[in-house]
């Protein structure tokens, strides 16, 4: 889980920040905003991506728009561990669409998860047909988000 540290100047730093906050924006651009010319700012691009900095770019969308109205954080706690276990664990969350992201935390939860559901019935059927439906899962605990004041922000840089 721990990668080496890249090593980067102000520059990059900026360029990362602003790539962040618009993915779409042209190299001209970078350099306009940066002070290099089109050439700079594209070569630096590559060489952050081929770096591993830029891992990816992505579009936002809004999840009331797509009809999933029900955000949750999901608290999974394990009755047993083992590699077999957590890879088992592992396969059954990459295939529920409705988990976009998890973790694994330190404490009395063994992961965390962020779903999103179009209802509370696809939760409680989220939660009670697949989670707890897993043979290792012990307790799950689910906290609904009434309202996210702070958007996804971007990384420091």
């Amino acid at each position: 889980m721990h990668e080496t540290r890249v090593t980067i100047d102000d520059t990059d730093k900026r360029l990362l920040s602003l790539l962040q906050r618009n993915a779409h924006l042209t190299a001209q651009e970078l350099g306009e905003e940066l002070n290099l010319s089109a050439s700079q700012a594209g070569r630096r691009r590559q060489r952050l991506e081929a770096e591993g900095l830029i891992t990816s770019y992505a579009a936002r969308l809004n999840p009331s728009r797509l009809g999933l109205a029900v955000q949750a954080f999901v608290q999974v706690q394990m009755a047993r561990h083992g590699a077999e276990t957590t890879a088992a664990f592992g396969r059954l969350t990459a295939l529920q669409p409705e988990i976009v992201s998890a973790w694994t935390l330190t404490g009395e939860a063994d992961y965390l998860l962020r779903v999103y559901c179009e209802s509370l019935a696809d939760l409680n059927r989220l939660i009670h047909q697949v989670l707890l439906a897993h043979p290792a899962v012990s307790r799950v605990q689910s906290q609904i988000v009434m309202d996210q004041f702070k958007p996804d922000a971007p990384l420091p840089t």
